[in-house]
């Protein structure tokens, strides 16, 4: 089985640790990137499976990350999950609306991330 690669996106670096060493403990490749810049420069250069990104970023933040991705022909159909604190339906009707495939509050049991990434990459 080949291994998935996933990139995670969030401007807290101790955030992108905790993750990254959940999805690796599960044998998941992983990027990082502190914002939406970062994270393009990942998706123009490297083969990405699944996007988890922070909505509230500086620089660029989730939704236009969200918008420049689904414009990218290789990432038009990737799943993107937003890992948020923000619970406002409006913000996740806009998260929607930019293309992203569901939303997860932090924090995030690592049973629970990992259950929802494997049902997105359909390896449940």
């Amino acid at each position: 089985m080949t291994t998935r690669t996933i990139l995670v996106v969030d401007d807290s670096a101790v955030m992108r640790k905790l993750i990254a060493a959940t999805l690796a403990d599960d044998a998941y490749r992983v990027l990082l990137a502190a914002d939406g810049r970062q994270a393009m420069q990942h998706a123009r250069e490297a083969a990405i499976e699944l996007v988890l990104t922070d909505w509230n970023m500086p620089t660029m933040g989730g939704h236009q990350l969200i918008r420049e991705l689904r414009q990218l022909e290789n990432h038009a159909e990737t799943p993107i999950l937003v890992l948020t604190t923000e619970t406002s339906d409006a913000e996740k009707a806009d998260a929607r609306t930019a293309g992203a495939s569901g939303w997860l509050r932090k924090p995030i049991e690592p049973a629970t991330l990992l259950e929802v990434v494997a049902s997105l990459l359909g390896t449940e």
